[in-house]
């Protein structure tokens, strides 16, 4: 069969919803040629564009509407299989995708030979080699190997962006910064071809996602959310950007967007939006979020468990809430875990505030031996550490709190770079600020609160930490500088956050 170049812009036609004509989605600009006949092709690019937005289900749904209408479609089959494999979450469901494949044909011969050009070929060759024989780091590899082949072949714009989301997906969810350049550099090409391509500005963002690149990505995520309105998946993900820059205000509106567009229970997307209200503040919001999706949480789904469990360990320590109801809510945490770390440790630091040695012994014991992956144990070696920290810091062995957060510090800089809320819900950095400052250590505070800055921009906890210290340690214009930061996060902060009025006296005594 001939091959059509088929071009489809997902555009919203404001008079025909007003006429009660169906609406179209709204998820941007691609081109990616195939055999199929015109409506299987439609339905087939609206599944691509679902899919370099991650919204996996309307994709696979739009996937299988395209192999009704024609089922010896082998691309639309290409893309349902492709449904199954999330490469920067790390996430793959071999049996499922081998399902769909097996609809096309039963062997992978009889399935190339459905390809009726060698592009298609080429593509679906690809994704054989993803589903194949093997451990999946293994197959990650050769098919990032198989779409730079088909790259070198067919050099479009689909290839590129593929191509640049298959590299990523070699880091395993461990991020490999010059890996994830090169993936950079073949998005960021599409996106200057193509300012209306999903999939290029998505992947932008996530190549740079990290506060040393954010500012690469700006552009990307000032775009994503207008190229896409209506994938949920797009709202968010600007704030990768946002979150990595200190932009708190584009971190609440954004994922407010796609809580609305979901659901309103723990899970990726409201505890970016908690976050958010904590730095601006708003901590009055920040609880009744809380409180909306506790109510609303699955029984069945552990992942919504666990986000609450973060969600509910940054708002604790960043407003001292420890009187309220939030620090006595309880429910399954699988031990070992590091949702189970970071619960055990949010206790213990509150313990910590309360002055309760035995409730600081009681977390160190919860929190155990730890599970999972090389790097949850490592994560869960920081919190031991800090623990630790507190426990001889209320003791009054100051020197040994210190030379402990230092160790946590350095374990803590050993990991993989984060983006997005941190997974060590007190970032050791800051935390060893806030103990040296204790001690009367002010110079020493002030450098481990920029540190801990330059890891987590904008941050308002460290922006506090450094007024205190940089005052301290006579650096004015450095205090200053910071307070003027936090200044602007806390704009439309709630009347009961008087660090402030506080601050400000330090600010200006020092003039």
């Amino acid at each position: 069969m001939r091959t059509r170049p088929f071009r489809l812009a997902i555009l919203l036609a404001a008079s025909l919803a007003g006429a009660g004509v169906a609406q179209t989605p709204r998820l941007g600009t691609i081109a990616f040629p195939t055999s199929g006949p015109p409506a299987a092709q439609e339905q087939f690019l609206r599944g691509v564009l679902y899919l370099h937005s991650f919204e996996y289900p309307q994709a696979a749904a739009a996937f299988r509407r395209a192999q009704e209408i024609a089922p010896d479609f082998a691309m639309a089959y290409w893309g349902e299989a492709m449904t199954h494999t999330h490469p920067l979450w790390n996430e793959q469901n071999l049996d499922a995708a081998r399902a769909v494949l097996a609809r096309l044909a039963p062997t992978r011969a009889a399935r190339l030979a459905r390809a009726p050009t060698p592009r298609e070929r080429a593509w679906l060759e690809a994704t054989e080699v993803l589903y194949g024989d093997g451990p999946k780091a293994l197959r990650d590899t050769l098919y990032a190997q198989a779409m730079e082949r088909v790259l070198a072949a067919h050099g479009d714009d689909e290839a590129r962006t593929f191509t640049g989301l298959a590299l990523m997906g070699l880091s395993q969810s461990v991020r490999d910064i010059p890996t994830y350049m090169r993936a950079a550099a073949l998005a960021d090409e599409v996106f200057q071809s193509n300012p209306d391509h999903p999939g290029a500005a998505h992947y932008v963002i996530h190549a740079f996602d990290d506060p040393i690149h954010a500012p690469l990505g700006l552009r990307a995520a000032r775009a994503y959310s207008g190229i896409a309105p209506d994938a949920a998946h797009a709202q968010h993900m600007t704030t990768h950007i946002f979150l990595a820059l200190g932009l708190w205000d584009d971190v609440v509106s954004q994922n407010n967007v796609a809580v609305r567009a979901t659901a309103w229970v723990p899970g990726h997307y409201s505890h970016w939006l908690v976050y958010g209200e904590i730095q601006r503040g708003r901590w009055t919001e920040a609880r009744r979020i809380l409180e909306t999706v506790r109510g609303n949480i699955q029984p069945d789904r552990q992942r919504q468990r666990t986000e609450l469990v973060f969600m509910r360990g940054h708002y604790l320590l960043a407003t001292d809430d420890w009187s309220g109801p939030v620090p006595r809510w309880t429910w399954e945490i699988p031990a070992g875990s590091l949702a189970a770390a970071v619960d055990a440790f949010t206790r213990g630091y509150g313990a910590w505030r309360a002055g309760d040695r035995a409730g600081i012994a009681r977390a160190l014991t919860e929190l155990g031996a730890a599970a999972g992956d090389p790097i949850q144990r490592r994560k869960h070696a920081v919190f031991e550490h800090q623990l630790r920290a507190l426990a001889r810091l209320e003791a009054g062995a100051t020197e040994e709190a210190v030379q402990l957060v230092r160790e946590a510090a350095a374990r803590e800089d050993s990991l993989p770079m984060e983006f997005g809320p941190p997974d060590v819900v007190k970032p050791s950095h800051e935390l060893l600020g806030e103990v040296l400052l204790r001690a009367g250590r002010a110079a020493e505070a002030r450098r481990a609160f920029s540190r801990a800055l330059e890891l987590a921009p904008g941050r308002s906890l460290a922006l506090a930490g450094l007024v205190r210290a940089a005052a301290a340690a006579g650096d004015i214009e450095v205090a200053r500088a910071a307070f003027a930061r936090l200044e602007s996060n806390y704009r439309q902060a709630d009347p009961a956050v008087r660090e402030l009025a506080e601050l400000r006296t330090l600010v200006v005594a020092g003039r």
